[in-house]
């Protein structure tokens, strides 16, 4: 069964295009998402880059992450919905974040 926030992912690609280049200026980090279906599942991984070229957004591990998040579907779904803020994930430990804590602030 496929994740549900892979449509969000989806939906990021087209958007990429359009603002990527200003991003990317803006950004400068490239960013792993691993999105589990349930705790202790084996994650799917996203690479959004917002430091190469114009910006991409790959299904897969994509280079070196400045940032890695790590989460399971239905929190990320929220997440990206704006129902649950990054701080409080963090704290309530529904997010992980490994890596540079400057570059995941930037996200």
């Amino acid at each position: 069964m496929a994740l549900k926030v892979e449509a969000l992912f989806d939906k990021f690609s087209p958007l990429i295009k359009i603002h990527g280049p200003d991003l990317v200026k803006k950004v400068g980090n490239v960013y792993h998402f691993e999105i589990a279906k349930a705790k202790g599942e084996t994650p799917t991984v996203w690479t959004i880059d917002l430091k190469n070229g114009s910006g991409s957004v790959t299904k897969g591990k994509e280079g070196k992450p400045d940032a890695t998040f790590s989460l399971v579907d239905d929190d990320a779904v929220a997440l990206f919905a704006g129902s649950l803020k990054p701080q409080t994930a963090f704290m309530q430990g529904k997010m992980k974040i490994k890596g540079n804590m400057q570059a995941a602030m930037k996200f």
